[in-house]
C-alpha cells in the first residue's frame, strides 16, 4: 500500500467538496426554475451565466437572490401541505384525536389491550 493516510484524507476532502458544489449548483438551477417571478429571459440568462461561469455564477446567485431561496422553499413546502391536508379531507386530524381518546381510556383502564389494538386497527383502516 503505497498511499500514505494523508493523502487518502484530502482525497475524501475533495470528493465531499465536489458532491457539495454539484449540490448548491443543482439547488441553485432548481430555484431559477421553481421561482415564478422571473421571467423567461431571466431564467435563460441565469441558468447560462451559472452553466459558462459556475463559481461566478453560483455566488453571483446567492448574493443577487439568496435571501428568497428559503422563502420560496417554505412557500413551496406550505403549498405542498395544504394540498395534502385537501386531499385528505380532515381525516388525518380526526384519526389523531380518535386515537388519543383511544389511548386516553386504555390508560384509564376502560379498555384491554386487546380491545384497544381492534379499535385502533379500525381507526388506522379509516
Amino acid at each position: 500500500m503505497n498511499y500514505p493516510l494523508l493523502n487518502a484524507f484530502l482525497t475524501m476532502l475533495w470528493l465531499f467538496l465536489l458532491v457539495l458544489w454539484f449540490m448548491l449548483l443543482f439547488r441553485v438551477i432548481t430555484d431559477v426554475f421553481r421561482d415564478d417571478s422571473l421571467s423567461g429571459w431571466a431564467k435563460a440568462g441565469w441558468t447560462i451565466f451559472v452553466i459558462v461561469l459556475p463559481a461566478v455564477g453560483v455566488l453571483a446567485y446567492l448574493i443577487v437572490r439568496g435571501r428568497g431561496m428559503g422563502e420560496r422553499d417554505i412557500a413551496s413546502l406550505r403549498a405542498r401541505e395544504a394540498r395534502y391536508q385537501a386531499a385528505l379531507g380532515g381525516r388525518a386530524a380526526s384519526q389523531a384525536e380518535q386515537l388519543d381518546r383511544l389511548a386516553a381510556l386504555k390508560d384509564h383502564g376502560d379498555l384491554t389491550a386487546e380491545e384497544y389494538q381492534r379499535a385502533k386497527a379500525k381507526v388506522l383502516a379509516g
